[in-house]
């Protein structure tokens, strides 16, 4: 008996299978059957006492796997892990976490000793090329070791992981509507984790399910939204073939596949990336903007961000009716509350994004920075439940902890102003945008903090609660307590959410009926033109954008002329 379960955002469905069968990644032999139940936490409660009476059943043979872990969720894991091990059940935890701390730093942190105290056993590395069947062997046998690290057979070996999805397969399965599968994303082109820094804008590409529909007919057949999780599409070799397979899929078998994808801020330089992509279905694109300073960029290693591109690159996807979602980070070392603030308001007039989340820079464990700050002696929140970009977790040199926090807060409430959604709305209109769609996903990121008191990721309309399911280290509510405070939350929690709602779909209302009268522009919808370098606020603010300027203009006058300009 394995149980295979996922606290993360997607399960493995390419790894792992449901039922009782052979696992087609195991090379045991045919006669051995490997019962293998697979728990996704994202959509499935995880009911550990049932977990331990399903082994039990089984006389106690086999193991559970917590598979993906990351640093936010690791102090849960150990939750689902603690109970499993006082009944004696095999645990073994992986991840980017376990990888990321094993691979970066010299010592086991007290996050990992703790997971070793209690006798889990720590997975770092791919578990492919028969590393898996060693696991399974030693579980079989009660004999897991502490720690099982193939870091370094990874570098050797594969410097890249492994696609889950290949362009060719990739291409070919989506003629077949059997093969699209709910809960399925798909990531055809993976870097390796270790390298990035800060890992930010990737964790927050958005992942949906697909609607599996598979009636016959000859009629349009929708597929709902299907998240290439790639963290920068367009630097995969096969973008053209996957999106003319795509384009053929839509207008010769009609069917209505709609797609998320994640860029940088370069891809408008590709010819044809950006028609294509919007004639293979990409409705929204998250874009890695990270910030409009460029000394902050550099801090971030975004070297290929170049402040002159954003306006070109942007009105390119808006030109296409593509939802531009992008991220922008809260507290580089130079930052403080009145310049993150001052950059959040010359977006908001300059530049034609819809959405924007904001994340606090958050030295991931297993990241270069993290090593850096653990090397420095840099104080770092020793809680690992803070690392998911939504906590303040390290020292700043100019804010305090409480200045970092209200800065954070005060972002969201600048940029999801009535004004500034009615704004959104007016250029939605006016570049031909569906504006349900835009609505919808505007009012789950202007409303989450103002009713929930949460980010857009961690708010939702309907939140499942069960009063047994909490946290060790919080007593279990009585029911008289529990349950009314449980239904006034939803009652005026709704109350809010509709409110907001009705005064949103207002908005569009008139910002359609406006566009009919008169077509709306403003400065972001402004064509690019050569003079905006020496008016525009992000180019002249700071003294790192004009220099930003300076230089981009020079290597084009030493590339095209002296009488060249560089064109932001």
């Amino acid at each position: 008996m394995v149980a295979i379960v996922d606290p993360v955002e997607h399960a493995r469905q390419s790894l792992f299978a449901r039922g009782r069968r052979r696992a087609a990644w195991c090379s045991w032999p045919p006669d051995i059957e490997i019962d293998i139940s697979a728990v996704d936490e994202t959509n499935t409660r995880v009911k550990v006492k049932k977990i331990i009476d399903l082994f039990r059943d089984n006389d106690g043979f086999g193991m559970v796997g917590l598979v993906g872990v990351q640093s936010n969720q690791f102090p849960h894991a150990l939750d689902l892990a603690r109970p499993l091990r006082q009944a004696g059940i095999p645990v073994v935890i992986g991840g980017f976490h376990v990888s990321g701390v094993l691979a970066m730093l010299p010592e086991i942190p007290r996050s990992l000793q703790e997971a070793l105290d209690m006798g889990c056993t720590l997975f770092a590395g791919e578990c492919e090329d028969g590393r898996i069947d060693q696991i399974l062997r030693d579980a079989a046998i009660r004999r897991l070791k502490p720690i099982h690290n193939y870091m370094d057979d990874f570098r050797r070996s594969n410097p890249r992981p492994r696609p889950i999805c290949r362009a060719r397969w990739f291409v070919g399965c989506l003629t077949n509507t059997r093969a699209l599968t709910p809960a399925a994303a798909v990531h055809s082109n993976a870097r390796s984790a270790r390298s990035s820094t800060f890992k930010v804008a990737s964790r927050v590409a958005a992942r949906r399910t697909i609607s599996n529909n598979s009636s016959s007919g000859t009629g349009p057949r929708a597929f709902g939204a299907f998240s290439i999780t790639d963290d920068n599409f367009a630097r995969n070799k096969d973008w053209e073939l996957i999106f003319d397979r795509l384009i053929q899929i839509r207008q010769r078998d009609k069917i209505d596949l709609r797609l998320i994808i994640q860029v940088d801020t370069m891809c408008h330089k590709i010819p044809n990336f950006i028609a294509k992509a919007a004639r293979a279905g990409v409705t929204r694109v998250y874009i890695g903007l990270e910030n409009i300073n460029p000394e902050n960029l550099l801090a971030a290693k975004k070297r290929q961000n170049k402040i002159t591109e954003y306006r070109q690159m942007l009105l390119a996807w808006k030109n296409a009716g593509v939802l531009i979602y992008a991220g922008f980070i809260m507290g580089f070392p130079g930052d403080t509350p009145e310049t993150m603030l001052r950059d959040i308001e010359i977006i908001k007039k300059e530049l034609p994004l819809d959405i924007l989340e904001f994340l606090y820079l958050t030295p991931l464990p297993g990241s270069e920075d993290h090593k850096v700050l653990w090397h420095k002696g840099v104080w770092m929140d020793p809680d690992m439940n803070k690392y998911d970009l939504e906590h303040v977790t390290a020292a700043h040199p100019k804010m305090t902890r409480e200045e970092w926090e209200k800065a954070y807060h005060a972002a969201w409430a600048a940029y999801y102003t009535p004004e500034h959604k009615m704004t959104i709305l007016r250029r939605a209109a006016a570049s031909g945008m569906g504006m349900s769609r835009l609505l919808a996903v505007l009012f789950a990121f202007s409303a989450a903090f103002p009713v929930e008191k949460l980010p857009p990721l961690q708010a939702g309309a309907f939140r499942l609660k069960y009063r047994l399911d909490r946290r060790p280290s919080f007593p279990i509510e009585p029911v008289w307590a529990f349950y009314p405070k449980y239904f006034w939350e939803i009652v005026s929690k709704h109350a809010g959410l509709a409110k907001h709602w009705i005064e949103l779909d207002r908005m569009r209302r008139r910002a359609v009926r406006e566009q009919k009268i008169k077509p709306y522009t403003d400065l972001a919808l402004t064509p690019v033109s050569e003079e905006e370098t020496e008016t525009l606020e992000m180019f002249t603010h700071n003294e790192a954008a004009r220099h930003e300027v300076a230089h981009v203009r020079k290597v084009d006058e030493l590339t095209h002329g002296n009488n060249a300009r560089a064109v932001a």
